[in-house]
């Protein structure tokens, strides 16, 4: 190729009728100066985000229950109560690791349980809705006066 073919801009570029880059486009209009501006967010998690999260972890769990802001919701409150449970069941599943080969059974049989369990929890939770758990899941609706 000579130095000419390089030089030279592609025919196609030409005959374009789109303004080149960086020149302004002749249909933008700028919005008005005294445009109100956008709603601003709401402070906070909203409620699906912190059901969600009450069950990373008993953690979170016992701060919803304790905040201002996230106590005052039933169904923040039964996801906290549902995965304190939850933990709590995994705690009782701990004193089987003692007991030789069917504690171990049982043990990891049950934790698979509850990892399908919790699993199903986080994910309804993400979805705005919830999975209620046989015994836990009667409790805390009763104790945090969801319904649902």
């Amino acid at each position: 190729m000579s130095e000419q073919e390089f030089g030279s801009t592609p025919p196609a570029a030409e005959s374009s009728t789109e303004p080149a880059w960086g020149t302004p486009q002749p249909t933008y209009t700028p919005p008005p100066y005294g445009a109100p501006p956008p709603p601003a967010a709401a402070p906070g998690l909203s409620e699906t985000a912190a059901s969600t999260l009450a069950y990373v972890t008993f953690i979170p769990a016992i701060i919803f229950l304790l905040v201002p802001p996230y106590n005052q919701s039933a169904k923040i409150k039964f996801h906290a109560i549902q995965e304190i449970g939850l933990t709590a069941i995994q705690f009782v599943l701990l004193f089987f690791l003692v007991i030789p080969f069917l504690g171990w059974l049982i043990w990891m049989m049950g934790t698979l349980c509850l990892l399908i369990l919790w699993i199903l929890c986080i994910f309804k939770a993400s979805q705005g809705g919830a999975f209620k758990l046989p015994i836990i899941g009667d409790f805390a609706a009763k104790q945090s006066g969801y319904v649902g």
